[in-house]
């Protein structure tokens, strides 16, 4: 563990410390439900709540008016200055979300000749038109009829009959791809057409007639050779798929239905996320499922759950993150340390005691077949896909909460937990998040994965949490080969700048502060070059008002260094306690970040925070984490105070 530094004269004054620290541990405080857990909103682009409101008319349901009306508000209010909208908040235009909200808005009753309205037309056709928009917005395309299944990829319901050898499995593509894939086979089988009752369609955002449109060019992460390949299988299949055999057809579609079924996951949905309990709906729909069907109610109920309806707009979540802020929030609380915030933490802790897998063997166990399950998922529920990032941060809340109150109460949900986090390190020594050895990066080349994202290999960040939880456990790199290997790893791709990817949260700040937690906790000098090299990359990123900031152009496949973007305060605490971690409390950018925080915070207690810093699919999908900017600022400013204090940092985060 690093050692306690004396701090500068610049440190910010200790009575505004603690009066911050004061007004964020209450607002938090408040925050807590009577069962003990947090939850905050957890929101995406624009492209899930248009994708509700298109589902109900592709089912034809009676017309919820006034929820229509408040889900319009919010999507004319994120829709960009550029006439589109963004994937994140200020961020440059996309087509695909732009095409999705344009249809919403114009399903919902919005006059097309209405000046946004004209607007994101004529950028969308500026653009190249509703063509380049990517495979899954040509999928729902494609429902609706705007488009012929001919501007999709073929993809056969009976790749569900493959044996696992194969190329291609669902086993060799992530949790998420998986849940998504399965129903939507059955409907590129049967190819069903929405209802939509109102008839509504968006030919005038085609550049040529919509029925014409053929398969998507290359994206911009494929390389030639595969993809000319996949392209080429792509061509036979579509000329052999309508002659396989009916019964084959009909063994694989059973397969689909009994793989979406046993996954269904009660009214927390398949794989718990919205794409994934969408198609299922859809799936059930098309195979003639009554809409009093158990399944069907289920999965149709699911989706309501994420909708988030406030008195003037409301959009659909794609998820919901309860296990995530909790463990988190009770990380928070532990380090301001006073006998309010450790009970409220241990309490929800406790919370989280049941949520732990125990019975479930999930899709994690193709790779690991003779592991115990152990760990927590993102969600409620959510038991074939728990993960590892969420699990290790869970355990290392735990094991302080017991050092706090004396107690060894969750010993047996820790020693489960880290028995499964330890066994599904990868071979290359890193972690990913749901599977282990998740690996076949050839397949991202496969014309349908056009978004890059099919894959969960190990990621810098999660491994790093990861190592954080193992060395609080009292793991040593001396004598752990676990820690060893994944050192090595952190150490091969750390970037000559010094920093390190963040794949679940805005991108390098957020990996460097991951990994500076980690070699910390595993006892990397701070003298180490790999800290030296870090540290000094997070001092030169530094914004002139103190802060740090980050967005998803950061992701770019050309990326050649930080580009400057607005502070933030989530980012400005990463950066804080990153910095901590690597020694150097003392440094005057930390007392810089702490002044930051400090004069942005509201009167609320909490800091505002409009911009996205987490990351759903990196350049394709991002997500602004309602309780990052309640929670991380807190944690910063209480772990600066207790350095200041005298106390070294002995904990993982």
């Amino acid at each position: 563990m690093s050692e306690t530094l004396t701090t500068t004269d610049t440190k910010p004054a200790r009575e505004a410390l603690e009066r911050g620290i004061a007004a964020a541990t209450d607002a938090l405080l408040a925050r807590q439900k009577n069962d003990g857990h947090w939850v905050f909103e957890l929101e995406a682009d624009a492209t899930i709540p248009a994708e509700y409101v298109l589902l109900r008319h592709y089912l034809g349901e009676p017309v919820d008016a006034e929820l229509e009306r408040k889900i319009a508000v919010y999507l004319r209010r994120i829709q960009g200055t550029h006439g589109g909208w963004p994937l994140f908040h200020d961020g440059a235009f996309d087509m695909s979300a732009s095409v999705k909200a344009y249809f919403a808005l114009k399903m919902i009753g919005d006059d097309i000749d209405a000046p946004h309205m004209k607007l994101a037309r004529d950028t969308i056709r500026a653009r190249g038109g509703a063509e380049e928009s990517n495979v899954f917005t040509r999928v729902l395309l494609s429902l609706f009829g705007v488009t012929t299944w001919r501007a999709v990829p073929v993809m056969p319901v009976e790749i569900m009959l493959l044996p696992k050898w194969f190329p291609f499995h669902l086993s060799k593509v992530s949790y998420w791809a998986r849940t998504v894939i399965a129903p939507l086979l059955v409907l590129q089988a049967l190819k069903p057409k929405a209802r939509n009752p109102k008839g509504i369609g968006i030919d005038e955002l085609f550049l040529q007639p919509p029925l014409t449109v053929g398969p998507k060019t290359k994206a911009p992460h494929q390389k030639w050779s595969w993809f000319l390949f996949f392209r080429g299988v792509d061509a036979i299949l579509r000329l052999i798929e309508p002659h396989f055999p009916k019964g084959l057809r009909q063994r694989a579609i059973d397969k689909s239905v009994e793989f979406v079924t046993e996954r269904l996951n009660g009214e927390d949905g398949l794989g718990a996320i919205f794409p994934a309990m969408a198609n299922s709906v859809m799936m059930y729909d098309v195979l003639e499922y009554p809409r009093q069907h158990p399944d069907y109610v289920i999965a149709r109920r699911s989706i309501d759950k994420l909708l988030v309806v406030h008195d003037d707009e409301a959009y659909c979540q794609p998820c919901v993150s309860p296990v995530w802020d909790t463990a988190l929030v009770c990380h928070t609380l532990l380090e301001v340390g006073t006998d309010r915030a450790n009970s409220a933490a241990i309490d929800g802790l406790k919370w989280l005691v049941p949520l732990q897998v125990l019975d479930v063997k999930g899709d994690w166990i193709e790779q690991r077949p003779d592991t115990r399950p152990g760990g927590w998922a993102f969600q409620y529920a959510n038991p074939h896909y728990p993960d590892l990032d969420d699990t290790a941060v869970v355990v290392m809340a735990m094991d302080r909460a017991q050092d706090v109150s004396n107690t060894k109460q969750f010993q047996p949900a820790i020693d489960r937990g880290r028995e499964w986090v330890a066994e599904l390190q990868s071979q290359n020594g890193g972690w990913g998040a749901f599977d282990a050895d998740n690996n076949y990066l050839y397949l991202n080349n496969i014309p349908f994965s056009d978004h890059g994202a099919l894959l969960d290999p190990p990621t810098e960040d999660v491994t790093g949490r990861c190592v954080s939880m193992l060395a609080q456990l009292g793991d040593r790199k001396e004598t752990s080969p676990a820690i060893q290997r994944a050192l090595e790893y952190i150490r091969e791709t750390q970037l000559p700048d010094g920093s390190w990817y963040g794949r679940w949260g805005l991108n390098y700040i957020y990996g460097t502060w991951s990994v500076l937690c980690a070699l910390n906790a595993a006892g990397v000098s701070p003298d180490a070059p790999e800290m030296r090299k870090a540290r000094e990359w997070l001092i030169s990123v530094q914004n002139a008002d103190g802060g740090w900031g980050e967005d998803g152009v950061s992701y770019r496949l050309d990326y050649r260094g930080l580009e400057p973007a607005p502070s933030t305060a989530s980012q400005t605490a990463w950066a804080v306690i990153g910095l901590i971690a690597a020694g150097v409390a003392g440094h005057p950018a930390v007392a810089k970040g702490i002044s930051y925080l400090l004069k942005t915070q509201a009167a609320h207690g909490f800091w505002n925070e409009e911009r996205y810093t987490a990351t759903g699919f990196p350049r394709v999908f991002y997500l602004r984490y309602h309780g990052y900017s309640k929670f991380f600022p807190l944690w910063a400013l209480a772990r600066y105070k207790s350095v200041t204090d005298g106390r070294s940092v002995d904990y993982g985060m």
